[in-house]
């Protein structure tokens, strides 16, 4: 059987990699689009933003009126409350959604294994038994795998219990979501704090030194030069990550280190769709608003066709 750890095994083994893997601990929120967000020189911004960067390339394929039909249905969709408006608060939980479609399908890759009585939840007996039942039940001759197995299970059963917001001890989906992937929810933010200075914090005062800092992404060997970026990291813990000077990064400087307050783009695209199409001004937008102006939405070939006719114009 494959023991999937599910990110948990990640934080516990160390890979070596070309850059620090500092940067690789600190949770960006991902891109809407590929594309410079200029509407004077075409939508593909926003069509990526509203679509999904996938979603966006079968939409260019589709002819207007097949991109005008879907789109209306998309719109059934967003209006939650069916009261014939779209609000900002709708759309932008569409454009999130949208985004978090890589998140989504790694959550379907793995509900069907753990819902094994397929009622829809996934109990911890169910997530537990599926991912370390084989290993609670061998016998190790090897006490540090022993103690590493006991510890990921219990770090698994904490995140579980955070996630389980209702404490029934079974996770919705949304729930599970948030088990899997902490850092896309506010309410496990705690959680990937914990665990981010249980990783580097090797001597177990609950607290981040430079030295615990640094080993985290550069251990020397055999006489090894420290590197320039090394020295770089060093200078950022000092002057950025240890904001109180003291020495050590607390639970706090590690939230700013790894969970930096960043600009909501999908809040922002919600605001800008709604702004270039609400037409009565009163800050929602109908479908009929949508629909006339469906190329920012989604646009089809036709008038990706058209705007590359328009853009080698203006270059010639």
């Amino acid at each position: 059987m494959q023991l999937l750890f599910l990110g948990t095994l990640a934080l516990f083994v160390g890979v070596i990699v070309a850059v620090p893997a500092q940067e690789k601990r600190v949770h960006h929120k991902p891109d809407l689009s590929d594309h410079a967000h200029d509407d004077a020189h075409g939508y593909q911004y926003d069509h990526e933003a509203f679509l999904g960067k996938e979603e966006a390339k079968t939409f260019d394929q589709l002819s207007p009126e097949e991109s005008k039909d879907r789109l209306g249905k998309i719109v059934d969709r967003i209006d939650t409350d069916k009261d014939g408006f779209i609000s900002h608060s709708e759309l932008h939980y569409w454009i999130k959604h949208r985004q978090r479609r890589y998140i989504e399908e790694n959550v379907d890759k793995h509900w069907k294994e753990y819902d094994q009585n397929k009622d829809g939840k996934i109990g911890w007996i169910e997530y537990k038994n599926t991912t370390y039942g084989y290993y609670m039940d061998t016998e190790f001759d090897d006490v540090e795998d022993k103690a590493s197995y006991k510890a990921m299970l219990t770090r698994d059963e904490r995140r579980f219990k955070s996630a389980d917001r209702d404490g029934d001890g079974v996770a919705t989906r949304e729930e599970f979501t948030a088990f899997l992937h902490p850092e896309e929810f506010d309410h496990m933010r705690g959680i990937v704090i914990q665990e981010t200075i249980e990783d580097i914090d090797k001597n177990g005062d609950g607290k981040i030194d430079l030295q615990e800092y640094i080993g985290d992404m550069f251990t020397p060997e055999n006489g090894e030069n420290e590197p320039d970026w090394v020295t770089t990291e060093k200078k950022h813990f000092s002057e950025f990550r240890d904001m109180n000077k003291d020495g050590f990064l607390d639970a706090s400087e590690v939230s700013h280190w790894i969970l930096p307050a960043e600009v909501d783009h999908a809040d922002n695209e919600a605001r800008h769709l709604i702004h270039e199409t609400d037409k009565d001004n009163d800050d929602k937008i109908t479908k009929k608003e949508i629909l006339a102006n469906w190329n920012m939405f989604v646009g089809s070939q036709a008038t990706n066709y058209g705007e590359d006719l328009t853009k080698r114009h203006d270059e010639l």
